[in-house]
């Protein structure tokens, strides 16, 4: 049965109620490497993967066959201040888009073996201007949570998130700037490719939106203050593949920026996930650091949609392929040092 959210001390009750990683698992997965025809260590970052994931999953033999991808869709006040290069009836226009098969995630997810759902979160009410004000209530933010929450499927062995959102750098640049500090500079990058004028109104747009919100409270507070639909969308879905065990792929700077407000609200709540890349948006770098993720992949992408954490789909199965494909030293036949 689904579960269900009326506030947020029911939401935070089940993160301070999550799952943890299965250690035994994780330990016979160790011996089990430990046992493969290589030297200690040679397969790198492939090994530590393969480690996470069974321990999150179980079982020597566990594979990825089923890869979801979500992408959600919200549209933002603040986008009236002028702070992308593209007009906010572009989130509707990338969504049809997405539905249509025609985006970079379609053939992404695609050519990865992963289903790709769109949720498109209330595109026709966006959130408020969050320098006037908090973008979302209560009520915005927790039925966002839920829809987010309730996309995931639960047969699902892997999780990627994603989000399209004119103006949604603004926001994630916002909340990094108001969870990390720092100044509004340090954290705003170009998005969508604003000009050196529209990147100034967009750096005086987050500084006045933290202002405003500085005292608001935790993750999940300032996510109402400063966040999006869409944002919170992806919250719930990481939430919920803790619940389920199903570990998880970050995409790009705005969705570390709402792993970030999880993080901020739950300690260890990012256990089950790792960064799929850096993009080349500015604060990305800095924010991974902060959230202690170092990223698989690092190609210059700035396209949002999953795009990146999709491409880091086919590394995380080459990692597990080799851990339960490769013969033992014993097996092989091969001395061991």
């Amino acid at each position: 049965m689904t579960q269900t959210f009326s506030n947020l001390s029911e939401f935070r009750a089940v993160l301070a109620a999550q799952e943890d990683i299965d250690t035994a698992a994780y330990d016979a997965a160790g011996d089990h490497n430990g046992q493969l025809t290589k030297p200690p260590g040679a397969l790198g970052r492939l090994e530590d993967l393969a480690l996470w994931y069974r321990g999150w999953r179980g079982g020597e033999r566990a594979e990825i066959t089923k890869p979801q991808v979500i992408v959600f869709a919200g549209n933002h006040g603040v986008a009236a201040r002028g702070v992308s290069a593209f007009p906010a009836e572009v989130t509707a226009q990338m969504v049809m888009n997405f539905e249509h098969g025609g985006a970079a995630i379609n053939q992404i997810a695609r050519a990865n073996g992963a289903t790709l759902n769109v949720v498109a979160l209330d595109l026709d009410t966006p959130t408020q201007d969050f320098t006037a004000g908090p973008a979302m209530s209560s009520e915005d933010l927790i039925a966002a949570l839920q829809a987010g929450w309730n996309e995931v499927d639960p047969d699902a062995d892997l999780l990627v998130v994603g989000e399209m959102g004119i103006a949604n750098t603004t926001s994630a640049a916002a909340l990094a700037s108001a969870l990390l500090g720092g100044d509004a500079a340090d954290w705003t990058g170009r998005g969508t490719g604003v000009d050196d004028a529209g990147l100034a109104l967009k750096t005086q747009v987050v500084a006045e939106g933290v202002a405003l919100h500085k005292d608001a409270g935790d993750g999940l507070d300032m996510l109402t203050c400063l966040g999006g639909r869409e944002l919170a969308g992806m919250v719930g879905a990481m939430a919920r593949a803790r619940n389920l065990r199903i570990p998880v792929i970050l995409d790009g700077f705005i969705c570390c920026a709402a792993a970030l407000c999880l993080a901020k609200s739950q300690e260890g709540a990012l256990d089950h996930t790792v960064a799929g890349h850096q993009s080349a948006e500015g604060g990305h770098a800095e924010l991974l650091k902060a959230l202690g993720k170092e990223p698989l992949l690092q190609l210059g992408l700035r396209l949002g949609e999953a795009s990146g954490g999709a491409l880091a789909i086919g590394l995380l199965k080459a990692a597990l392929a080799c851990h339960a494909g490769m013969a033992t030293f014993a097996q092989a036949g091969v001395s061991d040092a």
